[in-house]
């Protein structure tokens, strides 16, 4: 299942997925994001309404927007920010190509997803300091529309600059870089698969021809006679 449009993009771009399913698992990807923060919302309603005073923003000591979207720290510039959301998200590429590729010892299909996972968490635990660790435009757009439509209004996207781009369209570049880096250094190193050699059909015998071994020649009788003492 893709989750990630920046991963999808990814895909496509090796040949993986077909370009015509780009737009369609990108607005379904958007779309999970936003039916699960409005979930989330609607869960922690009253914990978000006492602690904010009913004043929904996304500035401040009680500000409530970054429980959804992902919003710069205070010292963060524009350049780093990018650069911080291009690495998080072609690390995550290196860390997933691998897992499916056939020349690469593949993963276990049934393991693939809680592998995933736990690099989804450890790039989120090591590097979200700076502005989140999105790495995911769906992560962050879906949630951003939830918050424009449940009260917090445009200023998430017009807070810090119109600074809502960033992680909708870093990731999409780091996905790439991540796709490029693992082709270049890994994917063209390894060996190609084996292929079974050709099988000569003049020398095989039909399947439905049916051999019969010659018939055990016949013992000569033998006469038995009793001995009498």
């Amino acid at each position: 299942a893709h989750l990630n449009p920046a991963v999808t993009l990814s895909f496509c771009s090796l040949g993986r997925v077909p370009w015509v399913k780009l737009l369609p698992y990108s607005l379904c990807q958007v779309l999970g994001a936003y039916l699960a923060s409005g979930l989330v919302f609607l869960v922690y309603y009253d914990a978000i309404m006492d602690f904010s005073g009913g004043n929904l923003t996304v500035y401040g000591a009680n500000e409530t927007a970054s429980i959804f979207a992902t919003y710069p720290s205070e010292h963060l510039s524009l350049s780093s920010s990018i650069l911080d959301q291009v690495v998080g998200t072609a690390m995550l590429m290196l860390c997933i190509l691998p897992l499916d590729d056939q020349k690469n010892s593949p993963a276990p299909d049934a393991l693939i997803p809680p592998i995933v996972a736990v690099v989804v968490l450890g790039i989120g635990m090591s590097m979200s300091s700076n502005c989140g660790g999105a790495i995911n435009p769906a992560r962050d757009l879906g949630p951003r529309l939830l918050t424009l439509t449940a009260g917090w209004g445009t200023e998430v996207f017009t807070c810090y600059n119109y600074w809502f781009w960033v992680p909708m369209m870093a990731p999409l570049l780091g996905g790439m870089v991540g796709s490029g880096m693992y082709l270049v250094f890994i994917a063209w190193h390894l060996p190609d698969l084996p292929t079974n050699p050709p099988i000569d059909s003049s020398s095989t015998k039909p399947t439905t021809e049916v051999w019969k071994q010659p018939p055990a020649p016949e013992k000569e009788g033998v006469e038995l006679k009793t001995a009498v003492f």
